[in-house]
């Protein structure tokens, strides 16, 4: 069985290939920061935001491809119940992680299935990473080790690279973490083949 992958992240897409699930990937190009500001204005938690973000992304791309399997996924970090999103420019990204600095934060994966416009599955993950208190020279110097593609892409750290040296303790499950909660997905489309 081939899936379409609503995501233009690579490291998504090496996920998948990893585990042997044949894909296809067809980027949604949804707005995603018009959708956070709507759902944020109406009270929505960042868990719900990245839920909801998934289902729109599946949904868009699944209407395009009818009968298909489509994997729409999101990742959002949630601070103390604040929705943190991916910098715009690097001083944003530098404002982020002085934000995140010393502190426990949770990283939301949601991934959502839709088949002909509709959802059919959703799973939703949480991660808890705490960061290490880092100086601001210290701070300064892992972003600047960032290329700018990565850090606007993929937000101000990339567990999979460099970004793991920021934290002093990370729980919960690694393909999550990089963006694909693969062991729930695998289960679901084990049972639809």
């Amino acid at each position: 069985m081939r899936i379409i992958l609503a995501s233009k992240s690579g490291v998504r897409k090496d996920i998948l290939d990893s585990h042997k699930i044949a894909s296809d990937v067809c980027p949604s190009n949804v707005n995603e920061e018009e959708v956070k500001i709507s759902l944020i204005s109406e009270g929505a938690t960042p868990s719900l935001i990245s839920k909801n973000l998934a289902e729109l992304k599946s949904n868009k791309v699944s209407i395009k491809k009818p009968d298909q399997i489509v994997l729409g996924a999101d990742s959002v970090i949630d601070l103390n119940g604040e929705l943190i999103s991916k910098p715009k420019n690097r001083e944003e990204a530098l404002n982020i992680l002085k934000k995140l600095n010393g502190q426990k934060h949770q990283l939301i994966s949601s991934v959502c299935i839709s088949k002909n416009g509709s959802m059919i599955w959703n799973y939703t993950d949480a991660s808890t990473l705490t960061m290490k208190k880092l100086n601001l020279e210290e701070i300064k110097i892992y972003l600047s080790n960032v290329k700018d593609k990565d850090l606007y892409a993929y937000g101000v750290y990339q567990i999979e690279a460099g970004g793991r040296s920021l934290f002093s303790k990370i729980e919960g499950d690694k393909d999550a973490i990089m963006g694909l909660p693969i062991k729930q997905i695998k289960e679901y489309l084990k049972n639809i083949k």
